[in-house]
């Protein structure tokens, strides 16, 4: 091959990449929703793809994956292409389940790819409307003097839920007993069964509360909610606990910058949506947006805090 044939083809295998991100997307999007279909996060993923896919004039089709605290579908990534038609939400348990494992299932730092943060999650205890605890309070000084008897379910080991629970327990001086779900539609379909005492999630629980179904008893957040100016936080009563879970998508490692940036810009648009914002306000989840740059440094950052966290309550390989 001759100098000027091989400049040639130099040029054009540089320009592949580029050529690529100019024709993607192509086809239809796979995107992994890690909690069961019907609970809020399916909810706004989908509402999220349909106006994702208005913008990217590709269809965008979510696909349940629940299972081991959220880290089920993330990890399905290390199988598929960079190419950006596989992607996934990345809850915050990919920063905590790792690092609770003997045997790590994903290192989430090498194996994925950043592409935006959307919004994170309000928690809250909930309890049935016939139960005798009025306030968190109550339930705390119940499982004092019943050490271990009293329980809780949470969407599973290593989600926020689980792990601001277990935080509160150590605080208060406590031992509850955990019973962990696939997700928020099972875990509420367990309390409104009285199979379980009190649940830790998400808003999922709301229309419940609303309804007079389930009492809303603590959230965890840095302040108090809008909806339910009434019900203090964890951190206001004193066990020094907050938890916001960000939360967002991820693609494959080693996906074309040029590739993720059209996704980005295709999901903060999606944030504006009339329904999905619907949503947002409905679940009580505010938008949290960090671009491919920042939730690259964010996960980094969490991956440390989650190690020291996961260290203090002794769960470092727990799993």
């Amino acid at each position: 091959m001759d100098r000027r044939t091989m400049l040639i083809a130099g040029c054009a295998c540089a320009a592949l990449p580029f050529a690529h991100a100019q024709s993607f997307p192509s086809r239809s999007i796979s995107l992994y929703c890690a909690f069961p279909a019907g609970g809020p996060t399916d909810q706004l993923f989908r509402a999220l793809a349909e106006a994702a896919a208005r913008e990217l004039k590709q269809a965008v089709i979510v696909e349940s994956k629940p299972g081991a605290g959220g880290t089920i579908a993330p990890i399905a990534l290390k199988s598929a292409k960079p190419d950006g038609y596989v992607l996934s939400q990345a809850a915050i348990s990919v920063f905590r389940i790792p690092q609770m494992q003997k045997q790590p299932q994903l290192d989430p730092l090498r194996d994925l790819t950043w592409v935006i943060n959307l919004t994170g999650y309000t928690f809250g205890i909930v309890v049935p409307a016939g139960s005798p605890w009025r306030t968190f309070r109550d339930y705390i000084e119940d499982a004092r003097k019943n050490p271990e008897k009293i329980n809780y379910g949470s969407t599973g080991t290593g989600t926020s839920p689980h792990l601001a629970m277990e935080e509160v327990a150590a605080n208060a001086g406590v031992k509850l007993n955990h019973i962990p779900f696939k997700g928020s539609a099972d875990l509420t379909t367990a309390l409104l069964g009285g199979h379980i005492m009190a649940a830790s999630d998400s808003t999922g629980w709301a229309p419940h509360v609303e309804s007079g179904k389930l009492r809303l008893l603590v959230t965890f957040g840095s302040k108090r909610t809008k909806r339910w100016p009434d019900v203090p936080t964890l951190d206001e009563l004193g066990y020094k606990t907050v938890s916001d879970s960000p939360f967002g998508i991820v693609g494959p490692a080693g996906m074309d910058p040029a590739v993720v940036n059209t996704l980005h810009d295709a999901f903060r648009k999606a944030l504006d949506d009339d329904k999905v914002r619907e949503l947002l306000d409905r679940f009580d989840q505010p938008v949290i947006h960090m671009n491919p740059a920042e939730y690259s440094t964010w996960a980094r950052r969490m991956w440390d805090a989650e190690r020291a966290t996961i260290e203090r309550l002794g769960l470092k390989g727990s799993m």
